[in-house]
Parts: C-alpha cells; structure tokens; sequence
C-alpha cells in the first residue's frame, strides 16, 4: 500500500541545509499497524505530511497503491486525502463552531455525498466512539478525550482504507489514552491500515511494527 524508497525531504536553514527524511526507505502493506517513534525534531511529522500527501519529497519516490504520487495533480492529491486517508491530530483540528456532529460531517460534504447518507454515516461513526450522547456539543463543551473521539469519528467517516495518527494521544491522561488505543486496535481488527506517530515507546509498542527514526533516518525495530 505505501511503499517510499530513498525518500528525503531538505529544509534550508540560514546558509545550511537540514534532512528532515534523510533517504527514508518504508514499506508497509494493506491492514499492517506500524508505529514510528522518535524524538521531537527527529522527522516524524515530516514522514507523515509525504505519507498522507500533504507535503511532496524533495527526492526519491512514494508509491501509494501502486501509483507514484508525482503523477497525481493538486487536484487528485486532494480527493485522495478525501477518500483514501483519515487524519488524527494531537490538538484535534476540530472547528469550535460547529458541533460534534457538524465537524464529523465536514468530509461527507467535501465529498459530495447526499444529505441523508451523511447523516446515517456521522451518527454510526459517532456510536462507533461512543458520542452519541454529546452529538449535538461544541468542541468546547467537551473533554480532550472526547474531542479526540470526534477527530477519530471524523476521520473514518469515509471509510479511508489508511488512518493516519500523529500523536493522537499526546494531550490526553494515561486513562483516556488508553480508551484512544482501543479504538485504533478496534480500526485495525477491522482491516484498516494504521500509521501512529508516536514519542511515546509504550504507545509504539501497541503497534505490530515499530519504525525508530532519528535525525530523519529510518530503522526498523523487532517486536
């Protein structure tokens, strides 16, 4: 499913240069769940923009189903992000205006879909995460745990075939971090392929894989 070779993306600072992938090489095939762990500044957001085409790599290639992501347009990069991948982010990314319900809707319009598969769609992910209760709150008027439970529902509302995490339990408590990792192995039981971008070796250690990167170089951990 991803397949990167010699993959590295250059930042220039001052009069310098800094590899924030430095010839990454990753393979990771259909329903794997990989974790890549690392310090901060080490490149693992980085990996993660290539993987979910939201950043393109300076050299080498990114293969995603088979097809070389240079070959798709800003236009189809887009509706891939849309279709094929869900994002989940430490601070959530949730719009404070728009209730639960509303935020978890927003790729369904994206996307085109009609008004009454949307809602069907939002109110089975929402009982999926357990917020079925707290549909109608505002981002603010819930906890960290469950406004990252409205991130991961939003996410999967369009039954991407890749979820992507980065640091999704970076703000919350051990308890409710625990909770979060239930739903990503649930995802993953279910056949989804998962990428968590983690600092935290008990978090990498959930994962079937774990991936080290260190000064954006890639190294691969048995487990």
């Amino acid at each position: 499913m991803i397949d990167l070779k010699n993959v590295s993306r250059v930042y220039q600072v001052g009069s310098g240069k800094v590899y924030a992938l430095n010839k990454a090489t990753l393979h990771i095939d259909a329903g794997e769940f990989v974790s890549i762990v690392g310090p901060s500044g080490s490149g693992k957001s980085t990996l993660m923009n290539i993987i979910g085409c939201l950043d393109i790599a300076d050299s080498g290639t990114y293969l995603l189903d088979g097809i070389p992501i240079e070959d798709y347009t800003e236009t189809e990069l887009a509706k891939i992000r849309n279709r094929k991948i869900g994002f989940v982010f430490q601070s959530f990314n949730l719009i404070d205006k728009l209730t639960a319900e509303e935020n978890v809707e927003l790729p369904l319009i994206y996307r085109g879909v009609g008004k009454a598969e949307r809602k069907a769609r939002v109110a089975e992910v929402l009982e999926r995460v357990g917020l079925t209760k707290w549909s109608h709150h505002l981002p603010t008027e819930l906890s960290g745990g469950q406004q990252q439970r409205v991130a991961i529902a939003r996410a999967i509302v369009t039954k991407p075939s890749l979820i992507l995490g980065d640091e999704p339990t970076g703000n919350l408590d051990s308890k409710t971090t625990g909770e979060i990792m239930e739903i990503f192995r649930e995802l993953h039981e279910q056949g989804n392929t998962i990428m968590l971008i983690t600092h935290d070796q008990e978090i990498a250690e959930q994962a079937s894989r774990i991936i080290h990167i260190r000064d954006g170089v890639l190294s691969e951990v048995s487990i």
